[in-house]
């Protein structure tokens, strides 16, 4: 067995035991450090003109930006889950155009738009978790 192949066994099983066991609020964090991830990787790959690589990491990062986005509850969560939703459908936006365009700069503005997100996120306290 190769190291790169264990290495990838070992992660899938750790992500997959972190997802059993936790919070909804746990969950949306799983996610938006996954899309950081994802994002990070695709600019590694966009600098070393792997391209395969960095779009195959974009749209993994897109479909993570959509599973956040399909979490929202419109309902209980009113103007802030409707500016939110608009919030993922303009990343989603700007991470087609920074596939399409090799723009590294996009890439960083995504990321940091869903670390701003993430601070508020990680800053909830914790009697309101779920």
């Amino acid at each position: 067995m190769n190291a790169v192949f264990a290495m990838k066994q070992y992660q899938q099983v750790s992500v997959h035991s972190g997802v059993l066991g936790a919070s909804p609020h746990r969950l949306v964090q799983m996610l938006m450090e996954g899309a950081l991830e994802k994002i990070a990787l695709a600019k590694a790959h966009m600098v070393n003109n792997n391209i395969a690589s960095k779009g195959e990491n974009i749209s993994k990062a897109i479909a993570i930006v959509g599973g956040l986005q399909s979490s929202l509850n419109k309902d209980a969560g009113g103007e802030i889950a409707e500016n939110l939703g608009n919030l993922y459908d303009y990343m989603t936006n700007r991470l087609v155009i920074a596939n399409l365009h090799n723009n590294e700069a996009i890439l960083d503005e995504v990321a940091g738009l869903i670390v701003e997100i993430k601070m508020g996120w990680d800053g909830i306290p914790e009697g309101f978790k779920n």
